[in-house]
């Protein structure tokens, strides 16, 4: 039961419906390339930027959750990987991906995962992994409220 309903938060906070509103999928469509490179103010992030730190936090969760290795996280730097300069169809729609694939990853994960572990600190000692994994679906519904603030802001 505990897995299943992490496997569901996860999931309520990416796609489908949420009864909270919008989800980070929802956030995303019809959002364009230019758009999505669109930046608030000098130092702030665009929203591709935080797609790319979504991503990569969902990759370091599952790599916490399977230990070892899982391969490097292909963009970089780490946290917030740098996003393109010029807008791009076609980059837009591979970020897009690795996200929905980074997603479907952790989710298959925290799926086999032993419910027995749940309690048990993740490496590095800080965190359970179930707050790991509750965590970053918050970390999803807090960039959602982001992304769509600057849709709003947005003026390209």
């Amino acid at each position: 039961m505990a897995m299943t309903l992490l496997r569901e938060m996860l999931e309520h906070a990416f796609r489908g419906r949420g009864w909270h509103g919008t989800t980070l999928t929802g956030a995303l469509r019809g959002v364009t390339p230019a758009q999505a490179l669109w930046r608030p103010a000098r130092r702030r992030h665009n929203i591709w930027e935080i797609v790319l730190h979504a991503a990569y936090w969902k990759y370091a969760v599952r790599r916490r959750l399977v230990g070892g290795s899982v391969g490097g996280f292909p963009r970089s730097p780490s946290n917030w990987p740098v996003a393109p300069t010029k807008p791009s169809t076609v980059r837009w729609r591979a970020d897009r991906q690795l996200l929905r694939a980074t997603h479907d990853q952790l989710l298959e994960a925290v799926r086999d995962f032993p419910t027995r572990r749940l309690a048990e600190r993740a490496p590095g000692g800080l965190w359970q992994f179930h707050e790991l994994i509750h965590g970053v679906a918050g970390h999803d519904l807090y960039h959602t409220g982001q992304i769509q603030l600057i849709k709003r802001l947005c003026t390209t």
